[in-house]
This record gives C-alpha cells, sequence and structure tokens, in this order.
C-alpha cells in the first residue's frame, strides 16, 4: 500500500514524473541532475548525484518516510547527507529550524547547494554522531549514502564524532522541543539510541529511525510504526 502511495504521490509532485519513475525503477539516469518537487512552500529543485539520490527522494517526497506535519518547528537530522531529508523538513512551512550532522566533506557541499536558499534556517555541523565524542575513521563509498563510522567500504577519512547527549544538549538550549529527531547513520542507529539520557527522551516527540527500535529503555511510551524501511517511534502526545 505504501510503494502505491508513493506512486500516485509521486505522479502529483514530480516535474517530468514519467521520466524519473522510469530512471527509479531501472535505477539509471544521467546523473548530476535537478529534479523539480512541488512541496507547501513551493516547487524546489535540489541537485542528484547519483541514481541512489533519486531513490531518496522517492523514499522521503513521495513515500514519506519522514512523514512531518505542517506545524513542525524544530528538527535534529543526524546523517544529513545532502541534504535531501533537510529539504524536505525545511519546505513543511516557512519558519522550522533544523540542525543538521553530516561529516563527509563531499556531501557537505552538495548540501549547502541543495540548501542554499534556507541558511538563515539551518545548522550544520560537520561531523559524525555516536555514543561518545572524538576522532574516529569513516568509511565512504561512491555514492556518498552509505558510509558509516568504522566502514570498510571504499576511502576511509578521519573525521570529527559528536556524543549524540552532547547534540542533543546543544540543540535544547537554544529550543524548548525536538519536534523530530531522524537518525540514519548505516547500522549506528541503535547503539545512539540506547547512549540518549533519558531526560532528553522527555523532550523529543518524534524519532525516526532505520533499525527496529526493540527493547530500548524509553522513558516516554513511544509507541512504533514501520513505513518504508524506517521506523516512527512518536510519544503519546503526537
Amino acid at each position: 500500500m505504501q510503494h502505491h502511495e508513493a506512486l500516485f504521490r509521486a505522479l502529483r509532485i514530480l516535474d517530468n514524473s514519467p521520466r524519473w519513475l522510469w530512471n527509479y525503477l531501472r535505477e539509471t539516469g544521467s546523473f548530476p541532475a535537478q529534479i523539480g518537487i512541488v512541496t507547501p512552500t513551493g516547487t524546489v529543485r535540489p541537485w542528484l548525484y547519483h541514481a541512489h539520490d533519486l531513490v531518496t527522494v522517492i523514499g522521503i517526497f513521495c513515500r514519506e518516510d519522514y512523514r512531518a506535519s505542517r506545524s513542525i518547528q524544530v528538527i535534529v537530522d543526524v546523517g544529513s547527507n545532502i541534504g535531501l531529508s533537510a529539504l524536505y523538513f525545511l519546505t513543511r512551512n516557512s519558519h522550522c529550524r533544523c540542525y543538521l550532522y553530516e561529516p563527509v566533506p563531499r556531501n557537505l557541499r552538495r548540501m549547502r547547494r541543495n540548501l542554499e536558499a534556507y541558511e538563515k534556517r539551518y545548522r550544520v555541523e560537520a561531523a559524525a554522531v555516536s555514543d561518545e565524542g572524538g576522532i574516529v575513521d569513516f568509511g565512504t563509498e561512491e555514492t556518498g549514502i552509505y558510509g558509516s563510522i568504522g566502514g570498510s567500504i571504499g576511502n576511509t577519512i578521519r573525521v570529527r564524532c559528536l556524543d549524540i547527549n552532547d547534540v542533543l544538549e546543544s540543540c535544547l538550549q537554544h529550543e524548548s522541543r525536538i519536534d523530530i529527531l531522524k537518525i540514519d547513520i548505516e547500522g549506528w542507529e541503535l547503539r545512539v539510541l540506547r547512549a540518549i539520557r533519558p531526560e532528553f527522551f522527555t523532550r523529543i516527540d518524534t524519532i525516526y529511525v532505520e533499525a527496529v527500535p526493540e527493547g530500548l529503555p524509553f522513558p516516554v511510551p513511544y509507541h512504533g510504526k514501520l513505513r518504508g524501511g524506517v521506523w516512527r517511534l512518536s510519544s503519546p502526545k503526537v
């Protein structure tokens, strides 16, 4: 059902949707290329650099893996890649704010290009995020999507890493609550979730994580729902 919804939504919101859907199904296409996407605040045209970026667009904008209401205020996006998830959040309304974390220099350059129109509404840290801070080895590969701490794919670079609790504390010094915490860090999601101090969960409404969140000690009774391989954990008031 979710994939059918994504198809119909793609036909409504993507410019030249037959072309993009064909490329999506075949995981092909000529890149880099811009794709037009209709959003609640107008049409945006992010740059895509690989067929895998198109898969990301379909998941985020058409299937709405990180579904967000138009009333969101504050988002913490861990593993922001080239900014497509941030672009989705920033286009839900004209005033929400994003705190972004991405360690790969090439991804950061592409992110800033895709988010150029939103510079006043996002802050980005050139860093990975884990259960402790420091300097870590980070594996990267051609697409820029599947890099991870300690990953052995492609090339290995040394990057700054922040403790998730320092990330949340820094954000909550400026914000009263976090509407959405999104974590997509290629296998490190549960480790990061387990490290979050209990007092922070009471100030986070929704968590998106690409891992099965079983047996985690949430002090808030989050309820979970799977969408497109992403778990949405929502507090009762959401």
